[in-house]
Order: structure tokens, then C-alpha cells, then sequence
């Protein structure tokens, strides 16, 4: 691989803008190489560099700082200022220019030194951001400490001040090794050796307050204090240290992104400056490196001193004393692609696919379409297993996005806030969904045709209850605690349907509102699961007859949930409203109001036909449809503004426009939908049910194009405000903060 390629992809997506533009800097020594060779070739360049010197105005500062010889053998210099910012200014003076490239080179390092300023500076402002975070987790941790022993000895408080307690050296492993760090943090020995009384420790506890979970809402909104007082408990005392190792952990994560940062930026000048001097015939690299060498951005060693401080708080406070654990922690391995992962994707893809053939094979070769018992199946078992292929192709659709979120370099793992290696891959989404679909196209096939005993008029029993095992299976797997089948991602995916459920009882972050959003668009599904209990509580599946829709109950369900997943929608809406004070998100919630009038509204016309219910339904179909895809198209995915000149968006991470105006198009049609329920457009090959999956794939599938563009908008926020980092709740709060804040 090209350096330029893996330069862009050990970037941190939302900090892409803060690294070296090394394609840029690229680009311009073309121009000076294809100068030169343009010259060369015309004779025009006869004579080679020679000792000459073309001096600017700004290099005759240099004259008493380098010797005549020095400049005799330099190409380059370099002048460091400092700027009314604080932060150093780096420019470049070319000693020996030639005619050929005169200009490109020029340009070349005028651009390469507005680069590294642009780098240097970042760097040394995230630094500085970590120093303090650094003195605040110092804190967090003498809390912790103080809280450990109150806990551990409740009589602690009355113990001999000769007893000794020291947050930091506690956190080191051995005499020699806390030398060393105290002599890089450049602390006192004297001061080391100075640790605090027991009882001095524990004064700690009267200047601090446990910080509620921030998933508790109620309190919030209520703008109720967001506090509680200290209860001395083995069980808070857990919750606290799983808080703060999970603080550690991302702090750490941090550092070791500025590590990186730092190191990739230096390889790239390194690189750029070797292909001028091949280019350029000159010998700049190794003044220009001295440059960086001596520069904030690799002199400095502040993150080197954190990372091993905390590696070593860590170790001692989390690990129990365990550096192996507790590194693997700090440091988990990267997740490998598995080859099993492939190969059974491929193959129930297979299998997926064949059943298909083999489904429309035997529905033709036994005409069971024109049976006399189709509709009856069409009516029962039908709408029992397409609930499979709703989530089925949601599944596919979700891979789907996966994959280009991947190939564009948008950060989903930490967008949705995923644990570090936990999340799926698009491979393992697909097998996930290929191996369901599999085992429900056996279950069409093995009961698809099956004749009723002329005895009893009854249908096989396991048979016709396959779909429920089928759909009892998934469930328990999903709540299954054992470690299979991606426990971390099925636990997590419980999390956040049970606060859907649960709005507006707890703070809405976007997993909250985009599976929410998901839902949404699998009203059908959520249908089928109110048809499975009726059909299978109160119906008699031996004989394939159920009173379901003639029961007022079950219609009356079939209200409620349709609007479930969009009334979820509309309370975390007013959530937002009302803990973030951000007035878009009540016109927000206005839209999904809309939507609930107008899909109750398309339900009652289904349930009772009349020119009233029909107009009715037109009328806020119509007015949630236009609401729905302007708010789509301009605030969900940010295009259609007129800064723009091709009224997208500023930046685009697909290079074809085409695709968003596509996009644009498609989701208007794929709203339109609806419109089949008013219009009650009939076609005679298609059972009615039949027509409507396919208007509910539609949508799945609309959902699915919505996805990628929702999320590339939100990774474009987060790169424009180099949000590479989610904020963690800490457990304590100093009662001095409290006070600054108010």
C-alpha cells in the first residue's frame, strides 16, 4: 500500500482535517517535476545549481545565526516565531532556487510550513487538554481512594495519623519505577516522600458528592439536583469504580490517539521531504526534520508521562495489580476478520438463495396459488412468516450501510457508541440475517403444502407451530446471558430498545432516537408479532382459522401498535426539548405528530371504508409526507443548502453527486407509498396481503438509503468539531466545582 493511502487510513476520521494535507503537498511537487522536466527538455535549463545564492529579504535576518559556510551548504532555512497566540510559527527560506519549479517551490514550502503550524498547534492544544483532565482525574482518584477506605474500615477515621495513604504512588509498582516518573513529571522528591494522614485522606469525602447516572431523566427534567449524598456501600462503591475504570480506559484511548497523531504527522513531513529532495535534486530533509525534531510536536513527552501514569493507576486500581489484564484493557487487540465468519456467510447465502429457487419452483410445479386453500394460507401463514423477511432485509440493509460507512470512512463504532472490538461487521450482520432467512425458507417449504387430515380436519401440529419456534428461538438468544453469538452487541441492542420503550424516562443519544427511527419503518413487523399472539392465544392454528380481524380488541391493538414506534419518537423529542432548550427538536416532534394523525388516520380508512376517513387520511398523509421529507432531506442528511453551490453540502464523502440526487429522489418515492392504502390500487395477481409486504420492504428499504446519508451528516459534524471522543460521566463531583458552575 501507498504511504499516501495508509496515511489517510490510520487517520482519526474526526480529526482528518488536523493532520498534514499530504495529497496537497504531494500534488505540488508534481508541478515541480513536471516543471523541471518541461524545462530539461527544452534546453532551456543548461546549467546545474551551483554555490550562487538568490538571498530574499527574509534571509539576511539569519546572517547572525549561521556562518557563511553553513549557508554555503544549506538549501534550506528554517526561522521559528512565536505568534500573539503563544504557539510557534515555522517559516521556510529557499537559499538556492532554480529557474525550473521556481514558483511550485516556493509554493511548496509555504504550504508545508502553514501544515505543520496547522499540526503543531492542534497537537499542543490537545495536550494541554489532556494536562488538565489528567489533574481531574487525580482527584477522581484520591475521591476513590478515601471512599475504599471508608468503606473497607468504616473506623478508619479515628485511626493514628501514622498510618500513610498516597493516591499516586499507590498507583506504581515499584520504588525505583516511581522515581523515575516523579523525576520526569518533574515532582520534588521531597514532596514524594510527603504522603497524606489517613484522616487527612478522608477529609477528601466532605468537599464531594456522588454524580448520578446521567441515564436517570426524570430528575433532569425536573431540573432536580442531580446528586446524592455519600452512602458508604460495597455496592455504590462498584458502580464508582466502574465508572472511573471506564474513564480511565477512554483517557487512555486519547493518549494514545495524540500519540499517534504525533507520530503519523512527523512520518508524513519525513516522507514529503524525501520526495522533494529526490525531486527537487536538493538536500532540505535533514534541516527541515531537525526543525520538527526540535518542535513541540516531537519534543514533547507529556503523553508519554500520562500514558505510563496511568498504565500504572491502572494496573493497581483496576487490575489488581495485574499488568497483563490491565493492559489488555487499556489495549485491546484489534478484532480479525475471521475466516469461519466467511465462509458461513457465503454459505447461508447460498442456502438463502437456492430456497428461494427452490420455494418458487414448488409453488409452480403444484399450482398451490390456485388452490382452493391459497387464501386461506395467504391469510394465516403468510403474514406469520413475512415478519422473518421484514427483519431479514432490514438486516441486509443495515450490512449494507455498514459496509460503505466503512469504505467512506465514516466512524459508526463511535458514533453509536459501541464498546472498542465489539462491533459487527458488515460479514457478520449478513450471516446473522442469511442464516434466520435460511431457517425460515425451511419452515415455508416443510409446511407450505401440507394436507389436513380428513379424520380430524386438523393440520400437523409442529408443523404449523414452526413460526413460533422459530420466533421463540431468536428471542432467546437474544436474552441469552452466556457469551454467543455476540452477547455485547445483542445486550447492547436491548439497552437501547428498552429506553426506547422507556422515553422519556432517560437521556435520548443517538442509538436512542436512530433505532427509534428504525422501528418506525417496521410498523408491519410489529403487526405480525400482534397477529402471532392472537393467531396462536385465541385462534385455532390446528385448522387455520382465527376470528382476528373481526375482533374489535385486536383491531383496536392494530391502532396502538402502528403508533407505538412513532409516539416513542415524539416523547424523546420533547426530551430534548426540554433538557437541551434546542427549539428544532420541538418542530421535530411536531413532524412525528403528524405522523401518528396520519398513520391512525390510513388505519381507520383500511378498517372502515368511507369518503370522510378517505379524505381525512388524505389530507395528513399528505402534510406528514412533505414535512417528513423536507426534514429527511435538509436536517437529517444537511443537503439542500444554499451556501452550496450544487445545493448539497459543503463537503460530501461520496465523489459522485449523482448518488445524492438519486438519493433525493428515491426517498420521495419511497414516501409515496402510502398512497396505495388510500387509492386501494388492486392488482388481481397479487393477494392483498402480498401488496402489503411489498409496500413494507419498501420502506425497509427507503430506512435503509436514509441510514447512510443520517449518519454521514453526523460525521461530518463530528469533523468539524474534531469530536473524536464521547464525554464520560465522572462519579464525583467537588463541591468547589459545583460552586464555579453555578
Amino acid at each position: 500500500m501507498k504511504f499516501g493511502k495508509e496515511f489517510v487510513s490510520q487517520m482519526i476520521p474526526e480529526w482528518q482535517q488536523a493532520y498534514m494535507d499530504y495529497a496537497c503537498l504531494k500534488s505540488i511537487l508534481q508541478e515541480i517535476q513536471t516543471s523541471r522536466k518541461r524545462t530539461e527538455e527544452s534546453g532551456v535549463l543548461k546549467r546545474k545549481l551551483s554555490g550562487r545564492r538568490n538571498f530574499s529579504g527574509l534571509t539576511k535576518r539569519y546572517s547572525r545565526t549561521a556562518s557563511s559556510r553553513e549557508l554555503e551548504n544549506q538549501d534550506i532555512l528554517v526561522h521559528a516565531t512565536n505568534g500573539d497566540d503563544g504557539f510557534e510559527r515555522y517559516e521556510t527560506t529557499i537559499l538556492k532556487v532554480a529557474e525550473a519549479g521556481r514558483e511550485a517551490e516556493l509554493v511548496f514550502f509555504k504550504t508545508l510550513d502553514l501544515e505543520f503550524d496547522k499540526v503543531n498547534h492542534f497537537y499542543r492544544s490537545k495536550v494541554e487538554e489532556m494536562v488538565k483532565e489528567a489533574v481531574v482525574l487525580n482527584k477522581q482518584m484520591d475521591a476513590l481512594v478515601a471512599f475504599r477506605i471508608k468503606v473497607d474500615k468504616p473506623s478508619s477515621s479515628s485511626r493514628s495519623s501514622s498510618e500513610r495513604v498516597s493516591v499516586d504512588m499507590n498507583a506504581l509498582d515499584s520504588k525505583e519505577q516511581r522515581k523515575t516518573v516523579d523525576e520526569e513529571m518533574g515532582i520534588k522528591e521531597e514532596e514524594n516522600e510527603s504522603k497524606e494522614s489517613v484522616p487527612e485522606a478522608l477529609s477528601v469525602l466532605d468537599r464531594i458528592r456522588l454524580n448520578k447516572s446521567t441515564l436517570s431523566t426524570v430528575r433532569n427534567v425536573l431540573k432536580l439536583s442531580n446528586q446524592e449524598e455519600l452512602k458508604f456501600t460495597r455496592e455504590n462503591l462498584k458502580k464508582i469504580e466502574e465508572r472511573l475504570e471506564n474513564v480511565f480506559i477512554v483517557f487512555y484511548r486519547k493518549l494514545r490517539h495524540l500519540k499517534n497523531y504525533s507520530f503519523l504527522n512527523t512520518l508524513a513531513i519525513s516522507k514529503i521531504m524525501k520526495k522533494y529532495d529526490k525531486i527537487a535534486s536538493r538536500s532540505a530533509a535533514k534541516l527541515y526534520m531537525e526543525m520538527v525534531d526540535k518542535s513541540y510536536l516531537t519534543s514533547s513527552d507529556e503523553i508519554n508521562k500520562l500514558m505510563l501514569r496511568v498504565e500504572s493507576i491502572f494496573v493497581e486500581h483496576f487490575a489488581n495489580s495485574n499488568r497483563s489484564k490491565g493492559m489488555n484493557l487499556l489495549r485491546p487487540k484489534a478484532k480479525r476478520e475471521q475466516h469461519r465468519v466467511t465462509f458461513s456467510t457465503g454459505f447461508f447465502a447460498g442456502c438463502t438463495v437456492s430456497l428461494v429457487i427452490a420455494l418458487g419452483l414448488f409453488i409452480h410445479a403444484r399450482n398451490i396459488m390456485g388452490t382452493a386453500g391459497q387464501k386461506l394460507y395467504m391469510e394465516t401463514m403468510f403474514p406469520l412468516y413475512s415478519l422473518f423477511a421484514f427483519v431479514v432485509l432490514h438486516m441486509i440493509m443495515y450490512a449494507s450501510n455498514i459496509y460503505f460507512w466503512k469504505r467512506y470512512r465514516v466512524n459508526y463504532p463511535f458514533i453509536f457508541g459501541f464498546k472498542e472490538g465489539t462491533e459487527l461487521g458488515y460479514r457478520n450482520v449478513l450471516l446473522l440475517s442469511f442464516g434466520l432467512g435460511t431457517l425460515a425458507l425451511c419452515a415455508v417449504l416443510v409446511n407450505l403444502d401440507m394436507e389436513m387430515d380428513p379424520n380430524t380436519n386438523d393440520y400437523k401440529t409442529i408443523t404449523e407451530l414452526l413460526p413460533l419456534f422459530i420466533v421463540a428461538l431468536v428471542l432467546a438468544i437474544s436474552i441469552c446471558p452466556f457469551n454467543i453469538f455476540y452477547r455485547s452487541s445483542r445486550f447492547f441492542f436491548l439497552m437501547v430498545v428498552f429506553r426506547c420503550i422507556a422515553a422519556p424516562l432517560y437521556k435520548v443519544n443517538l442509538p436512542d432516537f436512530f433505532l427509534a427511527d428504525q422501528l418506525t419503518s417496521q410498523v408491519q413487523a410489529l403487526r405480525s408479532l400482534e397477529f402471532y399472539i392472537c393467531y396462536y392465544g385465541w385462534g385455532d392454528f390446528k385448522r387455520r382459522q382465527n376470528t382476528c380481524t373481526s375482533s374489535d380488541v385486536y383491531n383496536t391493538f392494530h391502532f396502538i401498535v402502528a403508533v407505538i414506534p412513532y409516539w416513542s419518537r415524539f416523547l424523546q423529542c420533547i426530551r430534548r426539548l426540554i433538557e437541551e432548550k434546542d427549539i428544532s427538536q420541538g418542530f421535530n416532534a411536531l413532524k412525528y405528530l403528524l405522523t401518528i394523525v396520519a398513520v391512525s388516520l390510513r388505519t381507520a380508512y383500511s378498517l372502515n371504508r368511507g369518503n370522510d376517513w378517505k379524505m381525512a387520511a388524505w389530507v395528513f398523509s399528505a402534510l406528514a409526507t412533505f414535512y417528513s421529507t423536507y426534514w429527511d432531506i435538509v436536517f437529517d442528511w444537511g443537503l439542500l443548502h444554499k451556501p452550496s453551490k450544487t445545493w448539497l453540502r459543503e463537503k460530501l464523502l461520496v465523489p459522485h453527486k449523482a448518488v445524492y440526487y438519486i438519493a433525493m429522489v428515491l426517498n420521495i418515492v419511497l414516501r409515496l407509498a402510502w398512497l396505495q392504502t388510500v387509492l386501494d390500487f388492486n392488482f388481481s395477481f397479487l393477494h392483498r396481503e402480498t401488496i402489503i409486504a411489498l409496500l413494507a420492504c419498501l420502506e425497509i428499504i427507503r430506512r435503509g438509503i436514509w441510514n447512510f446519508f443520517r449518519l454521514e451528516n453526523e460525521h461530518l459534524n463530528n469533523v468539524g468539531k474534531f469530536r473524536a471522543f464521547k464525554s464520560v460521566p465522572l462519579p464525583f463531583n467537588y463541591a468547589e466545582e459545583e460552586d464555579r458552575d453555578s
